[in-house]
């Protein structure tokens, strides 16, 4: 795949990048292991002003950073802004939190004195996808870089302006040359990268074959790795719920980013008894969206990163349908213009063996399931070999409480939608990944979590 800018709401071809050389990449490595040996010992004070700086970067030039994701990925523009406002946020959340994240932790035992230290590992390679392009790499970065290890980015071929403005903004924070490189590669050479003595651990986030190339590639060289991957989440609805906070919530939970988020809500899951209440509402909602121009403040839904994504969902919407799903509404691209744009779709009454039941579909299409009660709600919703996260909806605090004991999934929300915040732990079970992001089990990840005894 090309490393280069190509616009999804025209596919015009805007900039294209070379690929750092065997050479250049040789000497990005060695920087971040020369940057290492003394960035480690650098006080968590200074290294909390650079990060507060860094905050400030992304504060100040938001609406330029924001217009470059717009352009390279198709995120609305409004999106966008809201998405580097919140990569400032974690950056000042680790920047004050770190110092007590990595304080010694006394422990009594048969030693005089004993304690657990924390401390960093090296240089932490990780692969990002393009579908948020600051937040996914801003969530590791802050961490990481806060525990005293550096960064190697390695970010999406669609997505390459982004890299090297996030190279720039760390760089322009203060940070020490080679604390944080991006690396303008293609993912044939991932697995060179995990092999070298110089990467201690890595990390990913996208599809399940990226992720088991990477686990597989490290696991060769025992180095750790945390992978957030697909999802299919559920958004269960139960009768006694707040159905118009519901509805409401539920097409913000499946359209953010046109679709294209692994925490969507992408399985609605709805008691009959309002099944058709719901229903009536949600395509109502649907129907009302606008899709158009990303750059538009009046824009509700934008185009999809690549034409091969807008390919693949159609392919899985035209496949449910061939196979007894009802269209309620959308359900094919829109032809009539430019651009990778694909109608905001419903689908209903899914056959078995329908993809509805087992795929990730990554896009503007919401699956709409009717269940008899709460077993089958929880049933249905756990039938998935995905477990990122779920929301359910209840005003009855039995069936609330069999959600969060019940449901598999790396994240409970009851009344709300699914979101990463730094303050709480993210992450998936089964096929959806292993280990943690942000608050503190996200900084623990890439440290050596060390035993001291002294008699």
């Amino acid at each position: 795949m090309a490393i280069a800018t190509i616009n999804p709401a025209s596919g015009e071809v805007l900039k294209t990048f070379e690929a750092l050389t065997e050479a250049e990449i040789e000497a990005k490595l060695e920087a971040a292991q020369k940057a290492f040996l003394t960035y480690r010992r650098i006080p968590m004070t200074q290294r909390g002003e650079w990060m507060k700086a860094a905050a400030d970067i992304l504060d100040r030039r938001k609406q330029e950073f924001a217009k470059i994701m717009t352009i390279e990925m198709g995120k609305p523009l409004k999106s966008a802004i809201a998405e580097v406002e919140k990569c400032a946020l974690v950056c000042r959340f680790y920047a004050e939190k770190a110092e007590s994240f990595l304080a010694d932790v006394p422990v009594e035992s048969d030693a005089g004195r004993s304690f657990v230290r924390y401390q960093p590992l090296g240089a932490i390679l990780a692969v990002m996808p393009w579908n948020f392009p600051f937040w996914q790499v801003f969530r590791f970065a802050a961490p990481a870089l806060m525990a005293g290890n550096v960064g190697l980015l390695k970010h999406a071929s669609n997505v390459p302006q982004c890299a090297l403005a996030i190279d720039e903004i760390f760089q322009e924070a203060g940070f020490p040359e080679g604390v944080f490189q991006t690396l303008l590669v293609g993912s044939d050479k991932v697995a060179g990268l995990i092999a070298d003595d110089r990467v201690m651990a890595a990390t990913l986030t996208g599809s399940e074959p990226a992720g088991m190339a990477l686990a597989s590639a490290a696991g060769k060289c025992l180095k750790k790795t945390v992978l957030e991957l697909g999802g299919s989440d559920p958004f269960i609805v139960l009768p006694s719920a707040d159905r118009s906070a519901a509805v409401s919530v539920a097409v913000a939970a499946r359209l953010l980013n046109a679709g294209q988020s692994c925490i969507a809500a992408k399985r609605f899951i709805v008691a009959n008894v309002i099944a058709d209440e719901f229903e009536q509402r949600f395509v109502e909602k649907f129907k009302a969206l606008r899709v158009g121009d990303p750059l538009d403040d009046k824009t509700d839904i934008g185009p999809l990163a690549t034409a091969d994504i807008l390919k693949d969902l159609d392919s899985q919407v035209q496949n449910c349908v061939e196979k007894g799903a009802r269209v309620l509404v959308g359900g094919h691209a829109l032809s009539d213009r430019p651009g990778n744009f694909y109608a905001p779709t419903i689908l209903t009454d899914f056959a078995p063996g329908s993809p509805a039941y087992s795929e990730e579909f990554f896009g503007p299409v919401a699956l709409l399931f009717r269940v008899a009660d709460i077993d089958e709600a929880i049933e249905l919703a756990n039938s998935t070999s995905f477990g990122l996260g779920a929301s359910a909806w209840t005003n009855d605090a039995q069936e609330a409480e069999r959600f969060m004991e019940e449901l598999e999934a790396g994240a409970v929300f009851i009344n709300g939608m699914v979101k990463s915040d730094p303050r709480l732990p993210f992450g998936g079970i089964k096929r959806s990944g292993y280990g943690r992001e942000l608050s503190v089990q996200g900084i623990h990840e890439f440290v050596n979590i060390k035993t001291v005894w002294v008699k």
